[in-house]
């Protein structure tokens, strides 16, 4: 078995994911929290990936990371290399593609919380800063859990975003899915087969326990 693509794929979904439990729980605590007439506009925006075809938003990504683009150009003035058909492209465009499935358990948990533990906090001299860190954050582990579990899930399953930013790079941007549509195409199907059962048996593994952690927490 090839284990390059799937220790590729696996680096790619664990920076994605750490990247939006960091970004990402800042703007869904405030999507949770907000009263602004812009909360539906930025909650369109932020599913929009579970809608759009693959293809749709690699393309658009193909053009705003090329050299060309508004974010590549400017990386390649900073850096001298491209975004496009590189990892670092990639995680931008795995941040991008799994970005709804990082915010909405965050979002959920936080909109469960007690407003008057909040309330609390504040009332205690805590700066919004600190109840969010000291009350929000570890009242919510359930919610960062499935956050974790589904973007590093849904990142390691991609394959039309990556494909059209990142190609088909061995060592760089060759990541699973892209490894087991190689195989399909030569008619490799014992390698694809491989491969495929890993993606499986991971997929099942990591709901199941998902699953089984939110049942504990829920019978406490």
């Amino acid at each position: 078995m090839d284990f390059g693509p799937l220790w590729l794929s696996a680096r790619l979904a664990f920076v994605t994911s750490l990247v939006l439990i960091v970004l990402g729980a800042p703007l869904a605590w405030w999507l949770s929290q907000t009263r602004s007439r812009w909360q539906p506009v930025v909650q369109a925006i932020v599913a929009m990936p579970i809608v759009l075809p693959p293809t749709v938003l690699g393309f658009y990504l193909l053009i705003l990371l090329g050299p060309k683009g508004a974010i590549g150009a400017w990386w390649v003035e900073l850096s001298g290399d491209a975004l496009t058909f590189s990892f670092t492209g990639l995680v931008i465009a795995s941040c991008v593609y799994s970005l709804p499935f990082a915010i909405q358990p965050l979002q959920n948990a936080f909109e469960s919380l007690p407003r008057k533990t909040i309330e609390a906090a504040w009332t205690l001299g805590a700066s919004r800063l600190d109840a969010f860190f000291s009350v929000a954050v570890p009242l919510s582990l359930r919610g960062f859990v499935s956050a974790i579990v589904l973007s590093f899930a849904h990142t390691l399953g991609e394959f039309g975003v990556v494909l059209m930013v990142g190609g088909n790079i061995p060592g760089e941007t060759r990541v699973v899915s892209i490894a087991i549509y190689d195989h399909v195409e030569t008619l490799n199907y014992a390698a694809a087969h491989q491969l495929s059962l890993v993606l499986i048996a991971f997929a099942f593994v990591a709901l199941f326990g998902m699953f089984l952690i939110n049942r504990r927490w829920q019978s406490k």
